[in-house]
């Protein structure tokens, strides 16, 4: 079994596997338990897995035409951190219709691939996605559905504190395969809790 690229530990202090009293079909496959309260854990090791596989397949685009949405408020602060990380756009907030298929727009945009904090509260972004034939990179909770997903990061996608650590991973992963950054250096210039505040 690989190692996971944090202490267990800190996925759960972080809420990352903590997911929603709803389950989906499509987010079965990621579901460890169901807890005495109700709701639904998933699987930390799959979580771990998936964002390795999801840095590596960010690297293979151009950063500057990655595109990261989030209108959920704990996700916009860590979505922008991600974003200026790595290189790629951000778009935080209410996301401006048309903005990925009215090129008439001062908002308009051709990423080559769209990354959502949470398919369900970034659903305009998404639909436009999937309108231009973009590749879907979402983290998804357990009652979340993946019809347009093409690839989803099976977290908390409502905690604050797991979306900053998500996105803290998530950088630090694909400045690694890039070569850019070390697990050591990413920690010492890129504090966790900076990434947790909602200012």
């Amino acid at each position: 079994m690989t190692e996971l690229l944090i202490d267990r530990e800190t996925y759960e202090t972080n809420a990352v596997h903590i997911g929603t009293q709803q389950k989906s079909a499509d987010m079965a496959q990621f579901i460890q338990e169901v807890r005495s309260d109700g709701l639904y854990l998933i699987d930390i090791e799959i979580t771990d897995s998936r964002i390795r596989s999801i840095a590596q397949f960010i690297t293979k685009y151009n950063p500057a035409n990655v595109m990261v949405v989030s209108a959920r408020q704990y996700g916009q602060r860590p979505a922008r951190l991600f974003a200026e990380a790595i290189g790629a756009r951000a778009s935080v907030g209410r996301f401006i219709p048309g903005s990925l298929t009215n090129p008439a727009l001062r908002s308009y945009v051709e990423p080559d691939i769209l990354f959502v904090t949470d398919p369900a509260a970034d659903q305009q972004a998404l639909k436009e996605a999937v309108n231009s034939g973009l590749p879907i990179v979402g983290i998804c909770d357990a009652n979340n559905n993946l019809r347009n997903v093409d690839l989803a990061l099976p977290a908390n996608n409502k905690g604050r504190r797991s979306l900053a650590l998500l996105y803290w991973l998530l950088a630090r992963e694909v400045l690694k395969v890039r070569e850019e950054t070390t697990d050591e250096d990413w920690a010492k210039d890129n504090d966790l809790e900076e990434w947790e505040s909602t200012f």
